[in-house]
């Protein structure tokens, strides 16, 4: 294995990993943002109205793109990784 191979596998994990991470992060981005907006509006500065709905759109979110995640992960892995070192 060349070292150019270990930099382009590394840079398809690290792709990888943005991809998985992406729906997630986009959903605690969007809800942070409304609750902020909330809380700017009302004036209500409570702890547990930031982490709660956060949390429980982020449990949804990963509830609903488990299989998205598994089979891209796993394709990788079985595509890409297991063949390089099977293959020396």
């Amino acid at each position: 294995m060349t070292e150019a191979m270990i930099f382009d596998l590394t840079r398809q994990g690290l792709w990888i990993c943005v991809v998985i991470s992406a729906p997630l992060l986009a959903v605690a981005l969007v809800v942070g943002v409304v609750v902020g907006l909330f809380q700017a509006l009302t004036s209500v500065q409570e702890m547990t109205l930031t982490f709660v709905p956060k949390a429980a759109a982020m449990i949804g979110v990963f509830w609903l793109s488990m299989s998205f995640m598994t089979s891209t992960l796993v394709s990788f892995f079985t595509e890409t990784l297991i063949p390089q070192i099977a293959g020396g």
